[in-house]
């Protein structure tokens, strides 16, 4: 079997000097079975297409904000720092991965770069822009705690995958989606109301999470791993029958 090659965003120190991602991204894509390769902020349109071809799916890491320019809105006062040539590779990747139906799993930010890329919008600051009380979203427990509660839509892709109606996921975030994109649905949410999960109704495997399971040691987060790896794997397949 040769085992599906997964496209890994990484983040950016902000004085652009070094790349920089966690281990534990690379280790959950790898125990769900997938070899994950970390990737450059490519500017060559050519170079991104030819990437594309390569690989078998796409992860979005967390990371910093998003530059609003993505959703037409100026920047809010509680905005903190973006890279604009990570936001500029991510958008153009992802919408080509979505426009090719290669799998695709974003998790924090890339979960809001997910749905940006299919025209959704986003809340710049949860707290500043979110009326009524909202629960601890950037916890001060250990990163791979669980800290509250989402509940899921029976039916969708992440209910299936977690076969379980609530989970408890740990929280790291002031952003947030808002409206979801075009054909993609809000399917978790926490219970102040903050979107938890966006997934697509049309293709393959397009699901975002806005917590971190590569962090946690639940099966929940392994059974979403795996789903993931395994939708690159049936990619794969029919791409080579074809």
């Amino acid at each position: 079997m040769v085992r599906p090659l997964i496209g890994v965003v990484p983040g950016m120190e902000l004085n652009e000097k070094h790349y920089k991602i966690t281990k534990n991204n690379m280790l959950a894509i790898e125990q769900a079975g997938g070899i994950p390769l970390v990737m450059p902020y490519l500017t060559n349109s050519d170079m991104i297409d030819e990437l594309i071809e390569r690989i078998d799916g796409l992860f979005l890491t967390g990371g910093d904000d998003i530059d609003p320019i993505y959703f037409n809105e100026e920047p809010h006062l509680n905005l903190g720092p973006f890279i604009p040539e990570r936001d500029a590779f991510e958008m153009k990747i992802t919408r080509e991965i979505l426009a090719k139906d290669k799998p695709v799993f974003g998790v924090c930010k890339g979960a809001q770069m997910l749905n940006l890329a299919a025209d959704g919008d986003m809340y710049q600051d949860i707290c500043g822009q979110l009326k009524g009380e909202l629960i601890q979203h950037s916890q001060k427990a250990a990163n791979y705690a669980p800290i509250h509660a989402v509940e899921l839509m029976k039916g969708s892709l992440i209910y299936r995958l977690a076969e379980e109606k609530t989970i408890r996921v740990n929280s790291y975030h002031h952003q947030a989606n808002r409206k979801p994109g075009k054909h993609f649905i809000i399917s978790g949410k926490a219970r102040d109301g903050v979107v938890e999960v966006v997934e697509s109704t049309v293709h393959r495997f397009a699901l975002g999470v806005q917590w971190h399971p590569e962090h946690m040691k639940d099966p929940v987060s392994k059974k979403i791993f795996r789903g993931f790896v395994a939708a690159c794997e049936e990619g794969k397949r029919e791409k080579k029958k074809a």
